[in-house]
């Protein structure tokens, strides 16, 4: 599972790759989809990236374009699946939310039945 930090970068890239099999990127492009609030700044993307690659979400390599450091990005099987383990984790929390309600109400019933008895 992803941390927030890690989620976020890895939903830019993503996003930057539009669906593509790759896509060559610099921090700067990854830096304009992230939050404003957040602080990141290049050498924190770079450490999360490492580690994303060390997830097998992609295969990265770094290069330079006219002095500015480029990312080109091959997304591997666990990045093409990134977008849909999402929607997954958005439906089991809102499973969970549920189950949760649905066994609040029961324990309610369940006191107001056992109420009326004694």
């Amino acid at each position: 599972m992803l941390s927030k930090n890690e989620n976020e970068i890895m939903s830019a890239v993503f996003s930057l790759c539009d669906g593509t099999d790759g896509c060559l990127i610099s921090p700067l492009d990854i830096l304009s989809i992230l939050p404003a609030k957040k602080k990141y700044s290049p050498e924190i993307i770079e450490d999360i990236l490492n580690d994303l690659k060390r997830d097998g979400y992609f295969d990265l390599i770094t290069s330079e374009r006219k002095g500015e450091k480029m990312y080109v990005i091959s997304l591997k099987e666990n990045g093409y699946a990134f977008k849909r383990n999402e929607k997954q984790r958005q439906r089991d929390i809102a499973f969970r939310i549920m189950l949760g309600f649905i066994g609040a109400a029961a324990t309610f019933v369940f006191g107001l039945i056992l109420k009326a008895i004694f």
